[in-house]
């Protein structure tokens, strides 16, 4: 990391801080539209790469894990859709 970067990520308060993979960087320190991942003790997107999860299940992933926070039963509802068309590309298989 160059030191310009250290100190932008300083100034965002994402150097140091305790994470499963590693110094958050500064896409983990940052979150547009809300707070609802900030809280989770595992970013979904971390979780999702690090699972190699392709797009769907990626997803279904995303929903479930905020819909108490952000979206209520529209997420669950969003989940059970990208579910709905995983179990679909499946069964075609």
């Amino acid at each position: 990391m160059t030191e310009q970067r250290r100190k932008a990520d300083e100034e965002q308060g994402a150097v140091g801080a305790a994470y499963p993979y590693g110094e958050i960087n500064s896409a983990n320190a940052v979150q547009i539209g809300g707070a609802h991942y900030k809280d989770k003790a595992i970013q979904p997107w971390d979780f999702i790469i690090q699972n190699k999860l392709p797009y769907l299940e990626g997803n279904i992933v995303k929903y479930i894990s905020r819909w108490r926070e952000k979206g209520g039963i529209d997420d669950l509802r969003k989940a059970q859709h990208y579910l709905s068309k995983l179990i679909e590309t499946e069964e075609t298989k």
